[in-house]
């Protein structure tokens, strides 16, 4: 599977739940429509309205620390962000990356190499991540992170697992 980007965005360090999701609407706005257009206004009040499908985020150290707002994870995947490139990412913003079906990649070199509007390619077979500065390896995810993104996040995934159970006919993997 190839994840290819029309433009990569990308920030510094210590960017927390706070910039990426605003806590002032974590209890009142709930549908994605309207939680996507808060997606990181307070960081980038121009991202949410000119991001595009497919677009991958590039963050620094420590991104997505903070809460434990799953919100800063959603906004992303609402807005169509394929991908979160980072060096090294908040633990609870990762999981909530994951179980949201949100790829997250760590790869310091390759965050050193994108530059904000590099087109970006990201090869999950090769574990290869592609930009103008060259290609960076990163390493492979397990199976079960794997089989969580493939089926768009946690709570497909235990659906799916639980549909294979009550269909013994199917094939398990």
């Amino acid at each position: 599977m190839t994840v290819r980007a029309s433009r990569a965005w990308k920030y510094g360090d210590n960017v927390s739940t706070d910039l990426l999701y605003p806590g002032k609407y974590t209890y009142t706005l709930r549908t994605p429509e309207e939680i996507a257009p808060h997606a990181l206004e307070d960081l980038d009040p121009d991202f949410a309205s000119q991001v595009a499908a497919g677009d991958i985020v590039v963050g620094g150290k420590n991104w997505g620390c903070g809460s434990s707002r799953e919100q800063a994870a959603t906004c992303l995947v609402y807005n169509g962000v394929a991908a979160v490139i980072a060096v090294s990412f908040g633990r609870i913003f990762y999981r909530n990356a994951i179980n949201n079906g949100l790829l997250a990649i760590v790869c310091p070199a390759a965050v050193a190499g994108i530059a904000t509007g590099d087109e970006v390619s990201i090869d999950l077979a090769e574990c290869k991540i592609r930009c103008p500065a060259g290609e960076f390896s990163f390493p492979p995810m397990s199976p079960t992170v794997a089989a969580i993104l493939e089926d768009g996040g946690l709570i497909p995934h235990l659906k799916e697992r639980l549909a294979r159970a009550a269909s013994p006919s199917q094939e398990r993997s």
